[in-house]
């Protein structure tokens, strides 16, 4: 990976308000740059997040400061309300297409993602072509160090990957399920096996009572 960058260590607050500035900046451009009032309930979505959080203004307006220090964020203030906007610098910091943008967006606030839901999920940020041109996309962020590929969970087909922002990973906490699937198969050999020992029993015990009314 010759051209990967370094990427800051965040928090799960920071990369929230960041994906939230990412997001907003497509989907809602009226109303961006963001208030703080508008960036607490664009944290705070029950849908498109993953987790779903309750942060309140202070917590937020933490990871704003230390985003603004990484130079991540910046503030705007002028026009008709005095108030203080944030904009995310993201595409600044890093020479990355809107695409990539966009990628990097829903991974910040859905977590770890197939290639396929990133093209269903990814409509209002970018308009990918093919599921080609989403795959392309990957394996270039993941080339250049902003993302990594995870193992695939049981029955899934496709690979999931997921921002390095908050570290690099081995595993996500949910892929460990794998141990729940020879979990699940093992009880219900086991009742299998409980069912077959007590039809076998009883099939004995008939043999053995034949037997006696015989002789």
């Amino acid at each position: 990976m010759e051209n990967e960058i370094k990427i800051p260590l965040l928090n799960p607050e920071q990369i929230r308000v960041l994906g939230a500035l990412m997001e907003k900046a497509k989907t809602t451009p009226d109303y961006y740059p963001m208030t703080m009032n508008g960036l607490v309930s664009a944290c705070n979505q029950k849908t498109s997040r993953k987790p779903v959080v309750n942060y309140d203004e202070e917590t937020i307006g933490a990871a704003l400061n230390s985003l603004k220090i990484a130079g991540l964020i910046s503030t705007a203030t002028g026009g008709s309300s005095r108030a203080t906007k944030y904009k995310h610098n993201f595409a600044i910091v890093y020479p990355i297409l809107p695409s990539e943008v966009a990628v990097m967006c829903l991974l910040f606030l859905r977590g770890p993602q197939t290639p396929g839901e990133i093209n269903t999920n990814s409509g209002r940020l970018y308009e990918f072509e093919t599921l080609e041109e989403v795959n392309q996309t990957l394996e270039k962020l993941a080339g250049e160090g902003y993302l990594k590929q995870l193992p695939k969970r049981p029955g899934q087909k496709e690979q999931r990957y997921m921002h390095l922002f908050s570290g690099d990973v081995e595993f996500a906490e949910d892929d460990f399920g794998n141990d729940e699937m020879p979990a699940k198969a093992n009880s219900a050999l086991e009742e299998r096996v409980v069912k077959l020992e007590a039809e076998l029993a009883e099939l004995k015990e008939s043999f053995e009572k034949l037997m006696k009314e015989l002789y």
